[in-house]
């Protein structure tokens, strides 16, 4: 063993000259440069000596027998990170947790959420339907700059009788840096702006510029199918293309965005949208304009949202609330997938919505909102009752 080595397990066990008198080792003897040192350390049990009483200072241990050391300097409460992480695959078949292969394991970290909602809907469109959602998510540092995100998701739906067993891996991309750049890529679900233009689950890479004037470019497709209802139809393919480019600005409680959206989904469109948000107290404003390049079904081109909120609710506040209120009047020219759990049409949708949220417990948020819609031309109506209850783990 070497000199510095028995000093420096013995200063990390805290070692004080003539701690211990006792002279257990023959070949070390009083006034020998280790003696103290091997004494403590021979006294904690830290080391052990040969059957015929030497300590064998001179002889070559090999890497499992100086394992056996550190793991027994650690249990004793010994700072000797660096020989652990030295000895790290030895220390792993003796049994011995090691700090640096916990930090490996914490570059992955597990976490997930259960929804419970209940949906119904009146007017010229009738149903309801109640779903059990389980999501578990993945995520893995890769580096510095890098990270992997992956999501399981489950939906168990109530009212059908049949059930859903299948467990999608609905969710896998890669985010990191590129020289000034974010990147993102892989299969991901692109929530543009307040949404109202596009949700939905995508094949997809986005690459954005600049922190509070920040420039994005997409570019992807749809993996699955979106359908609106049976009269609706299907609003999005599994194999459409989609292009986002968009321009956002954080001026001070203002923050402000635009955006341009192509797509050859079930209907060729080309989107483009402004919109911002302002902060003030306990209150944000939001309002937001939206065009197409094509008419469908006469109902025009435009699209409009506002809405009005006051605080909310927020999942590690119990007793946290906030309460919304917001108008729509979209056209089918103005949107590919939006954001709403409320009964829409295909020849667009107009009508109010307000809502509250409030958080029971830590990590227990409920929600419900009420949807007032109505179709732009064929004057059918629907109004959605939308209750969920989180559980965040």
């Amino acid at each position: 063993m070497k000199k510095s080595l028995v000093l420096a397990m013995a200063m990390a066990l805290g070692v004080t000259a003539s701690a211990y008198a006792a002279n257990p080792f023959s070949d070390v003897p009083a006034g020998h440069w280790a003696y103290d040192a091997v004494n403590k350390l021979a006294a904690e049990g830290v080391v052990d000596g040969y059957p015929d009483g030497t300590y064998g200072g001179d002889k070559l241990m090999t890497r499992y027998e100086m394992a056996q050391i550190v793991a027994k300097a650690m249990a004793k409460g010994a700072n000797v990170d660096k020989l652990a992480a030295e000895f790290a695959d030895e220390l792993d078949s003796l049994g011995v947790r090691v700090a640096n292969l916990e930090k490996k394991a914490d570059n992955v970290k597990i976490t997930g959420e259960v929804r419970a909602s209940y949906r119904d809907v009146d007017g010229d469109v009738n149903g309801h339907e109640g779903i059990l959602r389980s999501r578990l998510w993945v995520n893995g540092q890769i580096n510095e700059d890098w990270a992997y995100t992956g999501m399981f998701e489950n939906n168990q739906d109530f009212t059908n009788e049949t059930g859903d067993d299948d467990i999608d891996f609905a969710r896998a991309y890669v985010e990191g840096r590129v020289g000034g750049l974010d990147v993102v890529a892989g299969r991901y679900n692109e929530v543009t702006f307040s949404g109202n233009i596009l949700d939905a689950n995508l094949d997809m890479a986005k690459v954005s510029y600049g922190d509070k004037i920040k420039v994005s470019a997409a570019a992807g497709k749809a993996y699955d199918s979106v359908e609106v209802d049976e009269d609706a139809g299907v609003l999005l393919h599994s194999d459409d293309r989609i292009y986002i480019g968009t321009l956002e600005a954080a001026l001070g409680d203002v923050d402000a965005y635009v955006g341009y959206f192509k797509t050859n989904s079930n209907m060729d469109k080309e989107i483009w949208n402004v919109g911002a948000s302002y902060g003030f107290g306990d209150f944000t404003l939001a309002a937001e304009y939206m065009r197409g390049d094509k008419e469908y079904f006469n109902a025009g081109k435009d699209g409009w949202w506002a809405d009005l909120a006051w605080k909310g609710a927020e999942a590690d506040t119990p007793g946290s609330y906030g309460i919304h209120a917001g108008y729509y009047d979209q056209s089918p020219s103005a949107y590919i997938n939006p954001t709403t759990d409320a009964e829409y049409f295909a020849d667009g949708y107009k009508g109010w919505n307000v809502g509250v949220s409030y958080t029971f417990a830590k990590n227990i948020v409920g929600m419900v909102n009420y949807w007032d819609m109505e179709a732009q031309t064929s004057n059918e109506d629907a109004q959605t009752i939308f209750s969920e209850l989180y559980f965040m783990f």
